[in-house]
């Protein structure tokens, strides 16, 4: 088994810290200090705590990309079922007891300024991944893919402020059972056609 690089563990830990507590409430230190490695190793990986948060959200970033090839892998032939798995995935990240948000959001709440390099970063893998959203929509024969997608969208980032607002009122499957209509509604075979 490879050996964790330096850099590796300051940003696994820094990862774990930033989506848990918060960018800004975690200090340089304490990743530092829990990722144990030297104060000059931390500076050789990210000359500042920018540029490691800037790869924090490059590293959740990945992990959605590679959630999405997965699908695409599983239901080659189908991207509705995509469409499906995906908002059955979100619901049930939504339903774990660690949940904290999208850490894209989060990033987002915490780093308003645009031109902030996080919000620069945050807002292209925003459009990224919707964009990808709604390819599976064109594919799927969404009849106004552009128009769903934003519904999806704007369902999904609604919904994870609502889990930071009121987590005793948060039910993950009002969102999936939204969500699966708006995908009913758009994707569903049209009668009227010729």
């Amino acid at each position: 088994m490879k050996k964790e690089s330096a850099r590796d563990r300051i940003l696994r830990v820094a990862s774990e810290l930033f989506y848990m507590e918060g960018i800004r409430a975690v200090g340089i230190d304490r990743i530092i200090k829990q990722s144990g490695v030297a104060k000059a190793s931390f500076y050789r990986s990210f000359a500042t705590k920018d540029d490691l948060a800037v790869a924090y959200l490059e590293s959740r970033d990945e992990l959605k990309v590679e959630k999405l090839e997965k699908l695409r892998q599983l239901y080659p032939n189908s991207p509705k079922e995509q469409l499906h798995t995906l908002i059955h995935d979100v619901t049930e990240q939504m339903g774990m007891p660690d949940y904290r948000g999208c850490p894209f959001l989060n990033a987002a709440v915490e780093f308003p300024d645009p031109d902030h390099p996080a919000h620069i970063k945050l807002l292209d893998i925003q459009r990224s991944f919707w964009s990808r959203v709604l390819e599976l929509a064109r594919e799927g024969g969404a009849r106004q893919p552009e128009e769903l997608t934003a519904q999806l969208r704007m369902l999904y980032d609604g919904f994870v402020m609502k889990s930071y607002l009121d987590r005793s009122d948060f039910d993950p499957e009002y969102f999936r059972k939204a969500a699966e209509l708006l995908l009913e509604k758009q994707l569903a075979p049209d009668n009227h056609r010729g």
